[in-house]
């Protein structure tokens, strides 16, 4: 059975204790400059856009794609309405981009609401474009790794509503039925939302195939819509291969709230009345097991109790009122060495024995706001000892080495956990419920990208000083997120870049790159042999490998707009220039 508190396991032969620090190259970067016939699409925001998700969905937005099929080829759209392509086969005769499709409206004619153009290459053989405005279309491309300059062939084109942006899409067949699932994002007005921003942001899983009609006369329909809801734009979000689940990681919860249109509301069953004070029930724990105390209405026999455990799971109800207590545990438990018992007529008292000794827990049911956790006198007494030398009114002009004060101000921004915490989730495609839950806490997501055009996308998180990438294997029952690849100290370096932009890293892990919002990119290659016999004069010992930091800088003055990397090359989007560095040989 696969566990919705999950955690993600660090494979340690991929990390490096020993690794210091990035030496500066000067070794040049060639960069190769192409001048654009017309300038990038770019959509700035507008007064009534004034949110932090306004500006990551729409500010931040990567005008550039890459096809992870064909990857020294890239994809834009310029304010002519064209797609172009720009394929590299030698970098000192880089031709101009090529039109490979011509959106109905170009980009600004539109006088309503307006979001960037967005594309998302679904296969070696299909793509998915949005006009910024409402608009799908899906289209055939022919194979682009033989002729990446072909026009491509639209399919399916719909209006869908409001102005959304392509998050993910892919295609899969079965029984001669070809399905191609894509993920819309779109930052709506909320009314009710009277407290927060007044927005809301959805992702609506769009499922279109040809399954109506036979032969060459076969159509192509949006067969299924699913609409989730959030408060923040998601900093990852990718369907999974054959449409079997959606992935996503954000700092606000997602859930699904409609399918074809219809609400997902579970049925009305009235509250019951207990007394209307907080909370309504407590609870505390030792390394062993877990115990709550839940307040019950008067007059509560045993034979009212609903009472049902699971290993991660815990419902508490009386009669045929709504729970009481509802949800997921922060942590497996025993059901069979777990009991229950009433207080009094008064209490529901509930052990649970942890099923991993050692680990306490920070809540009790996820998410689950009406208890209250009470400290023992034990443990009050271990946390006041191990916090004395942190709140001394006293200065300790000497203390212990292994207890040194601490001071606040000798902190750096990069040290600073974010105020909310992300949580990494997965939902099952049936049934629209999660099935895996992390919570990132301060691994700050950082980039994410293709690595294996089979695959879905990888995303990069912080892990300490170390960028760590992960690669979701859904096929997987447990550990379906793998751990793949390390750059060492990348998550302390990027932090301190003030104006960094972009982040990516090359599909076989050779290097990191960030891009600022102007001019200067920086280029983090992984440690490797020196020819020279190299020397540490501090400790004495042989270095054996290097690894380099890299800087160029861009001859524009225009803002990055689009920052994509393979292998060997690193494309950079500006409103009027495309930019080849080439990075490896």
């Amino acid at each position: 059975m696969s566990l919705p508190n999950c955690s993600l396991k660090v494979n340690r032969e991929l990390l490096d204790p020993s690794f210091e620090s990035y030496r500066l190259s000067l070794d040049s970067i060639p960069v190769y400059n192409v001048e654009l016939d017309a300038a990038v699409a770019e959509v700035k925001l507008k007064d009534n856009q004034y949110t932090l998700d306004h500006m990551r969905a729409i500010g931040m937005h990567n005008y550039l794609q890459i096809d992870p099929w064909y990857e020294d080829s890239v994809y834009f759209v310029d304010n002519k309405g064209r797609v172009l392509n720009f394929t590299v086969t030698l970098d000192t005769a880089l031709g101009k981009p090529r039109e490979v499709f011509h959106l109905e409206s170009a980009p600004g004619s539109c006088e309503g609401e307006q979001v960037c153009a967005s594309l998302s290459l679904t296969s070696a053989t299909w793509a998915a474009v949005s006009d910024g405005t409402g608009t799908l279309t899906l289209s055939r491309t022919s194979n682009r790794g033989e002729s990446s300059h072909l026009k491509w062939e639209p399919m399916f084109s719909e209006r869908l509503g409001e102005p959304f942006l392509i998050v993910h899409s892919l295609t899969h067949v079965h029984a001669h039925v070809h399905t191609v699932e894509v993920l819309l994002l779109r930052i709506q007005k909320d009314p009710s939302d009277t407290k927060g921003s007044g927005f809301s942001v959805s992702l609506e899983w769009i499922t279109v195939d040809n399954s109506v009609g036979e032969g060459e006369e076969k159509k192509y329909e949006v067969r299924k819509k699913r609409m989730m809801k959030g408060k923040c734009v998601p900093h990852y979000a990718a369907v999974e291969p054959r449409g079997k689940g959606v992935i996503l990681a954000s700092e606000k919860p997602f859930t699904f709230t409609e399918v074809d249109g219809v609400p997902l509301d579970e049925p009305h069953v009235e509250d019951m009345e207990v007394e209307k004070s907080d909370p309504i029930y407590f609870w505390q724990q030792t390394e062993e097991d877990v115990t709550a105390c839940v307040r019950l209405p008067e007059g509560t026999t045993k034979d009212d109790i609903r009472f049902k455990l699971t290993v991660d799971c815990l419902r508490v109800g009386v009669g045929g009122y709504a729970p009481l207590l509802d949800g997921q545990l922060f942590a497996p438990v025993d059901p069979e060495a777990s009991t229950w018992t009433i207080k009094d007529d008064k209490s529901l008292e509930v052990n649970l024995q942890k099923r991993s000794e050692g680990p306490l827990w920070s809540e009790f049911v996820l998410g689950d706001r009406k208890g209250e956790y009470l400290f023992s006198d034990e443990q009050k007494s271990q946390l006041q000892q191990r916090l004395s030398y942190l709140t001394a009114e006293g200065l300790n002009p000497n203390p212990e080495k292994d207890k040194p004060p601490c001071n606040a101000q000798e902190l750096e921004d990069c040290d600073m956990f974010p105020e909310d915490s992300s949580t990494l989730m997965r939902f099952d495609g049936d049934t629209l419920k999660p099935t895996h839950v992390v919570s990132l806490g301060s691994h700050l997501f950082l980039f994410s990208v293709n690595i294996d055009p089979s695959e879905m996308p990888a995303f990069c998180l912080r892990h300490d000083v170390d960028a760590l990438l992960w690669q979701p294997r859904p096929d997987q029952d447990n550990d379906i997120w793998e751990h793949i690849a390390t750059f060492n100290a990348l998550g302390y370096v990027q932090a301190s870049k003030r104006d960094k932009k972009f982040s990516t890293c090359s599909p076989n892990f050779s290097y990191a790159a960030l891009g600022e919002c102007l001019r200067r990119v920086f280029i983090y290659r992984q440690p490797s042999p020196v020819d020279t016999v190299l020397f540490n004069r501090k400790q004495g010992r042989q270095i054996g490998q290097v690894a380099k930091q890299q800087v160029a800088n861009l001859d524009t003055n225009n803002p990055v707009l689009g920052f994509r990397a393979s292998n060997e090359r690193l494309f950079i989007l500006t409103a009027r220039n495309m930019f080849v560095l080439k990075v490896n040989n």
